[in-house]
């Protein structure tokens, strides 16, 4: 006679039965059953011999739609050495075509002290270009050549104000002389600010792990639509060799620069007029300063926006250290909230405003806190 199972054990011998028919299914399943066919693995199994999945498909699309269009810059210069003999120097970066008319962009440091300049295409046409201007802050660049009839590729250029984290991007330039090369990766972050001179810097800066090394310097940055995003300019690693961290100068910073070349003839820069030097602690304390760290101003440009305003500059000669600076002047340490304690946070500051803006500046003026409205001009 069978012993009734009591509900316990029922339940628990029901479980057992159960996870072991869901084990068969999924075994089942997983040996002969539909797969997804987004897996890697099934669109691999799907692609006949030769054939290329979509990203490679995209990538070549891009490259032949871009490659054109993108410069190989070779300058050339003399320089003199301790016997003052003529020393010819070479060097190379990238650019791109961003107008048929032959106007291209390129990075300020590339072209910088040229006294000559080639550029080679993709089509391996080559070219005498024309320093047009630049703006050496933002370290952007435009060339002029003569297309001499002949319609050249250029490249679109987006709103690089609507990017986001994880986009995918292309970098196509010459590094290291090798030219037309193409590299992949993602946008890694934005908004960084990356210091590239004791006063320049690249400003909202685009962080990309797409590998940029050296010669790669001023080619474009483009998105999967195959517009340009940024300008690359930058690595960062301790050997001057990609090390997965590479930086392109916003599109958006460039246009503007490039329309103000064009239009004007000159990059149109918001200018305060004011010169002065970074407080540090030890000369808080010794001019019995009410911070300890801002921009004391030691002078105003003469009917400049910031005399205009009613900012004063030293009134007594000191020295300090090794260099003789004016104190008694009012101390910046903000700009429209925005800390300001030495030149290079106050170019900054003043980078993203345009003639005719009005800042807040506030000072201290001996130990008064006040802010000041001040109406920027054109350098």
């Amino acid at each position: 006679m069978n012993t009734p199972l009591n509900p316990a054990r029922r339940i628990f011998r029901l479980f057992g039965i159960g996870l072991m028919i869901g084990l068969a299914a999924y075994w089942t399943g997983a040996r002969w059953g539909h797969r997804d066919p987004s897996s890697v693995e099934a669109v691999l199994d799907t692609l006949k011999p030769g054939e290329l999945t979509a990203e490679e498909a995209l990538n070549v699309r891009i490259y032949r739609q871009a490659s054109p269009a993108v410069a190989n810059i070779v300058t050339r210069a003399v320089e003199y050495d301790f016997f003052l003999n003529p020393v010819p120097v070479e060097g190379a970066g990238s650019g791109f075509v961003i107008d048929a008319r032959g106007y291209i962009l390129t990075n300020f440091h590339v072209v910088q002290q040229a006294q000559t300049i080639e550029v080679t295409l993709g089509d391996k046409s080559r070219f005498q270009a024309k320093f047009v201007g630049g703006d050496a802050r933002n370290d952007v660049a435009l060339l002029k050549i003569d297309p001499r009839g002949r319609k050249l590729s250029a490249l679109v250029l987006a709103d690089s104000g609507a990017l986001q984290v994880g986009q995918r991007v292309l970098a196509i330039g010459n590094p290291f002389g090798f030219q037309s090369t193409l590299t992949t990766g993602v946008i890694s972050a934005l908004g960084r600010t990356v210091q590239t001179g004791e006063q320049t810097f690249i400003d909202e800066a685009i962080q990309t792990d797409a590998a940029i090394n050296r010669g790669n310097s001023g080619g474009p940055l483009l998105n999967s639509h195959g517009e340009v995003i940024g300008i690359n300019s930058a690595i960062f690693a301790p050997t001057c060799t990609t090390a997965g961290i590479g930086f392109a100068i916003p599109v958006n910073t460039a246009k503007q620069i490039a329309q103000d070349l064009i239009n004007e003839g000159r990059v149109r820069r918001a200018f305060l007029g004011v010169e002065g030097t970074e407080i540090w602690p030890n000369l808080a304390e010794a001019l019995s300063l009410p911070v300890a760290d801002g921009f004391l101003v030691e002078r105003v440009t003469p009917n400049g926006p910031a005399a205009r305003a009613g900012i004063r500059g030293g009134d007594r000669r000191i020295v300090a250290g090794m260099r003789y600076m004016l104190i008694g002047g009012d101390i910046i340490v903000a700009i429209n909230g925005q800390k300001i304690s030495n030149q290079l946070e106050m170019n900054l500051a003043l980078n993203r405003k345009r003639p005719g803006d009005s800042i807040n500046v506030t000072i201290y003026r001996g130990r008064e806190k006040m802010d000041v409205k001040v109406t920027l001009t054109e350098r």
